[in-house]
């Protein structure tokens, strides 16, 4: 598994390939996946529990059994429950969302994919993601599913990461680049 090991790193990049190795022997890397997919919707849609992820306040025992009730009511089980309440008992729910990044990372690897990170200023639509998706399929050789971001303060454009390269096209970074232009003309 030496392509599993460069393509993740740090303490949330173990605990993912430990994840990974862990569904892969189970046969259940889609299950997994899913169940992190559904748990990162949840957290991005509660302030509750991304304070509850993030904040070193609470105890790993009131980690432990908050993730575990929210767990539940979301109908998450198996490895994917077991991991998150690992992850919480280690008092690391904090890299949370990394880990759930270096997982599809290593699973997009496994499908021969690879993860574009793309941040807009508004929703794109499927056209525009199908072009999208297809332009840097040309430029990767490889087929290529994208995790969008909405940020309305980038004002317009785009923002891809594609591994370690990474594309600013946002409005936000080209009046900036003006600014600081006309700052020298002074």
């Amino acid at each position: 598994m030496r392509l599993v090991e460069t393509i993740v790193s740090g303490m949330a990049g173990r605990y993912a390939t430990a994840l990974f190795e862990l569904a892969e022997e189970a046969g259940s890397t889609d299950a997994v996946a899913a169940d992190l997919d559904r748990l990162k919707g949840l957290i991005a849609e509660s302030a509750d529990l991304e304070r509850l992820v993030k904040s070193p306040v609470f105890t790993a025992e009131e980690q432990v059994k908050a993730v575990g009730a929210v767990l539940a009511a979301a109908g998450i089980t198996g490895i994917a429950a077991n991991f998150v309440k690992l992850v919480a008992q280690n008092r690391r729910l904090f890299a949370l969302p990394s880990m759930f990044d270096a997982f599809a990372a290593l699973v997009a690897a496994k499908r021969g994919q690879t993860v574009a990170k793309v941040t807009v200023a508004e929703p794109l639509n499927d056209a525009h993601q199908a072009a999208l998706k297809e332009a840097l399929a040309q430029q990767t050789g490889k087929d290529v599913s994208l995790d969008v971001t909405v940020d309305p303060s980038i004002l317009g454009g785009l923002i891809v990461k594609l591994g370690s390269r990474m594309v600013d096209a946002s409005l936000k970074t080209k009046l900036n680049s003006i600014r600081h232009a006309m700052k020298e003309v002074r």
